[in-house]
């Protein structure tokens, strides 16, 4: 049984349907998510129907939380009115699945890449609590007055300095007792070290700064990633 704010997945050989349930898993082991915007995709995923209630895979190959939850991940700290500061948005795969869980809260995501945002900003014409925000996670004073104070830091961004650019959003933006949900992948920040010492260097920096819930890497569906759940 996977728990999150608002929301179960259900073991066993049949999905159970509970309250605002926006996140599911069937008896094969996918995760779901309810989709905001039923008929409609975002990157080719399957959509799966329940009792007329419509949800879309979470591929765990094309998203690094997802792949998170399938290696363990033991808390999902977004519900239904969840204000989301997503750091590194790209083209929105990952945060179309976080906009599904907080239908009546906010994704503000952020993208270095003029040429990636505009996919991010066709997204948000339908999906209207996803903000996608020209900028660089590096800078956050460059953005903050475009949003406040959230629950969670989502931040998966390809920069060597990938800890210090969760530690300086999560002070600027990050509410008393808030999360972080960081993937760091190693070979962003040295390609001559081993992964296994650039992460656990990773470890003693974020060690310094947040409470470590959990830690994991993210094979089979990424190489040279660790994931943290992270508190301030």
């Amino acid at each position: 049984m996977y728990q999150n704010d608002g929301a179960f997945t259900a073991d066993g050989g049949s999905m159970s349907i509970e309250s605002t349930a926006e996140l599911m898993e069937e008896h094969a082991g996918e995760v779901y998510t309810r989709n905001l915007v039923p008929g409609e995709t975002v990157y080719s995923e399957g959509l799966h129907d329940v009792d007329g209630t419509e949800y879309r895979r979470w591929n765990p190959n094309r998203s690094k939380l997802g792949a998170a939850i399938h290696n363990g991940l033991p808390r999902l700290p977004l519900g239904p009115e969840t204000e989301t500061l997503y750091l590194g948005a790209a083209s929105g795969t990952t945060p179309s699945h976080v906009s599904d869980l907080s239908p009546d809260g906010m994704v503000y995501g952020v993208e270095y890449a003029p040429a990636v945002i505009r996919d991010l900003l066709s997204l948000a014409e339908k999906r209207t609590n996803l903000a996608p925000i020209l900028g660089d996670a590096r800078d956050p004073h460059s953005y903050a007055g475009l949003l406040g104070r959230v629950d969670v830091i989502v931040q998966d961004v390809a920069q060597p300095d990938q800890v210090s650019i969760a530690a300086k959003n999560a002070e600027r933006f990050l509410r008393d007792d808030g999360y972080v949900l960081l993937a760091v992948k190693a070979r962003s920040i040295s390609s001559t070290k081993s992964a296994e010492n650039v992460l656990a260097e990773q470890t003693e920096k974020l060690e310094d700064i947040f409470d470590i819930m959990w830690k994991s890497r993210l094979e089979p569906y990424e190489h040279d990633h660790m994931f943290y759940l992270l508190q301030q």
